[in-house]
């Protein structure tokens, strides 16, 4: 077995181009403006965006948001990992894990003890919901939200992006 090695990078603006090639591998849209709002809010100190590379080639990306949208991760000062995507050949190979484990060294660094993230609840998400699981991440018991709010018994919404569980994990 050939040992690989991940390297994951803060990226500013200047880099942008790699992550329309990260979108573009992955087969995602994205709203033409969606990186440059991510960068400003980089700069006022609101989220970190990240990189991770497998053996030198470019293989997926997350954001480290401080101030996330999820009402009960604002109120306790929880920070997000949000929009972590791997290039699909690229999988199953700790890109995944090591951006998150960077998230989680990051957020400790700056005195957090608790890590937060959100899963999609559809089955494409299953390697991410197992993923979570692997690395510590236990449901923050509060149900299903639609686009970071609480949903109520009986409320419907589509199976979507927008459908999640949101996660914690202790970081002491």
């Amino acid at each position: 077995m050939v040992s690989q090695k991940i390297g994951v990078r803060q990226i500013e603006k200047e880099d942008i181009d790699v992550l329309w090639a990260l979108v573009d591998a992955l087969g995602h849209v994205r709203d033409v403006d969606y990186f440059y709002r991510c960068f400003e809010l980089q700069a006022e100190g609101k989220r970190l965006l990240f990189v991770a590379a497998l053996d030198g080639q470019d293989a997926g990306y997350c954001i480290l948001n401080w101030v996330p949208k999820y009402g009960l991760f604002q109120k306790i000062g929880i920070p997000e990992i949000q929009d972590l995507n791997v290039v699909p050949e690229l999988r199953r190979q700790g890109v995944g894990a090591a951006l998150i484990n960077h998230c989680e060294a990051v957020a400790k660094a700056m005195g957090h003890d608790r890590m937060g993230i959100g899963v999609g609840l559809e089955r494409s998400y299953g390697a991410a919901q197992r993923l979570y699981v692997r690395l510590g991440y236990i449901p923050d018991g509060n149900g299903a939200t639609y686009d970071r709010k609480l949903l109520s018994f009986g409320e419907s919404r589509p199976l979507d992006d927008n459908l999640c569980l949101m996660m914690t994990k202790n970081l002491a």
